[in-house]
């Protein structure tokens, strides 16, 4: 074999071992549930004890990759919706903190709805960890900026939009039987 081909082959074996296989991550009937992450310095808008079950297909990450639910109500077997237009985006290559294989970023309609009337999208970025769990963050809005000069009234608002803010890390383990 010349230097070209011995190169070639290094090259490959590079590109194959970058790519990571994530099938293992489908649920085929099973489930991933957790409960959320309690410390309130990283939780918004979701009660402390509330967890979240997920079922996912990595066949369908781009059409149909599975369902959410939480114990408080909020979701209730709500799809993961694909953003079509992330697959060919940068955001889609998303990389943070370490003993992650692949981050996902969807969105999901809350079941129960918001009182802000600013709609009930809430993004869901799934991250599948090395130690075959996920831990899934929900992200909805930001509490609004503060001003010295907010009456009574504008306070009141401030603490319903504050409400409506959510954040919320759920750490899942895979776990058997369907999500209920």
């Amino acid at each position: 074999m010349n230097v070209h081909g011995a190169l070639a082959v290094a090259t490959g074996a590079l590109a194959l071992a970058a790519c990571r296989d994530i099938s293992g991550f489908s649920t085929h009937g099973d489930r991933y549930q957790g409960a959320v992450v309690d410390g309130e310095f990283v939780r918004a808008g979701v009660d402390a004890g509330t967890t979240l079950c997920l079922t996912i297909d990595t066949d369908h990450l781009e059409d149909g990759p599975g369902n959410l639910w939480t114990s408080d109500g909020r979701f209730t077997m709500v799809p993961l919706r694909p953003i079509p237009q992330i697959w060919h985006d940068p955001l889609s290559t998303l990389s943070f903190g370490e003993g992650r294989l692949k981050n996902l970023v969807y969105v999901a309609a809350a079941t129960t709805p918001f009182s802000d009337g600013a709609g009930n999208d809430v993004f869901a970025v799934l991250s599948l960890m090395q130690s075959g769990d996920v831990e899934v963050r929900l992200l909805r809005g930001a509490p609004p900026l503060s001003s010295a000069t907010a009456d009574a009234s504008e306070a009141g608002a401030t603490a319903g939009a504050q409400e409506d803010n959510v954040f919320a890390v759920f750490t899942l383990s895979r776990q058997p039987g369907s999500c209920q």
